[in-house]
């Protein structure tokens, strides 16, 4: 089993009112245990955001290559607008 070390935490009163309503209602066995479920909620949170960052970041850096390498097309306000109209006008319902 896991080391256990005991910490104290302090919460607002709602987010307290919340964990211990939790308990109350029988849905977690103590107080720990809801805390311990919001964290390994939040690892998970957090490492979805970590890898969609890390995704973003590869983008970025790929578009930023692509300008260095001069592989790069003038930018058309006009067109791009063009091609969304066209495009949500295919996925719109016929009226």
């Amino acid at each position: 089993m896991a080391e256990i070390e005991r910490l104290t935490i302090t919460l607002p009163s709602d987010m307290a009112s919340v964990v211990k309503s939790a308990v109350a209602v029988g849905d977690y066995a103590s107080t720990s245990e809801v805390v311990r479920e919001a964290i390994r909620d939040w690892k998970i949170k957090r490492a979805l955001q970590l890898q969609e960052l890390a995704a973003l970041k590869a983008e970025i850096d790929k578009g930023l290559a692509d300008v260095a390498a001069g592989r790069v097309k003038k930018f058309d306000a006009e067109s791009i607008i063009a091609r969304g109209r066209k495009l949500l006008a295919s996925r719109s319902p016929s009226v």
